[in-house]
């Protein structure tokens, strides 16, 4: 296939709204823009919530609670499998190697999880590890440390 062969999915092509040009075609006189008023006006727009200077709902609902979201730990997670794209002179893993070949974003801490298999002995250090990638792992002859933060 090439550029000039492609076609797009029929309905996927409109043709182009002409307004202003008579009450024949269907939008003509205001244009789709109503009669009037704030919304008539080019930029004229209301921003969200706002109720016409009635007090909004989202002021008179009460707002209680507290969100963990700004306080959490973000783990970067990896599984057992990613390990077989190391180097095969590698025996030790550690976040930091996982950065530095582009399997972890560096700076955050690592959590390993046990999809996939692993085939080889190898030294894995992370902030966590799942019951399934600690199995694989010492399954293989490798060791597990846990790296304290």
């Amino acid at each position: 296939m090439k550029l000039h062969q492609l076609k797009n999915v029929p309905g996927a092509v409109h043709r182009r709204k002409r307004v202003g040009c008579g009450e024949g075609g269907g939008h003509g006189k205001t244009s789709g823009h109503g009669g009037k008023g704030q919304t008539a006006r080019s930029g004229g727009s209301i921003r969200p919530g706002f109720e016409g200077g009635q007090m909004p709902l989202y002021r008179k609902l009460p707002h209680r609670g507290f969100n963990q979201v700004n306080f959490r730990t973000q783990y970067e997670v990896v599984n057992v499998s990613a390990f077989a794209a190391l180097d095969a002179a590698i025996a030790e893993v550690t976040p930091e190697l996982l950065a530095k070949n582009g399997i972890v974003r560096p700076g955050f801490p690592v959590r390993v999880l046990g999809t996939g298999e692993i085939s080889r002995a190898l030294k894995v250090t992370a902030a966590g590890f799942s019951a399934s990638a600690k199995a694989k792992i010492e399954k293989a002859g490798g060791q597990v440390v846990v790296a304290t933060a």
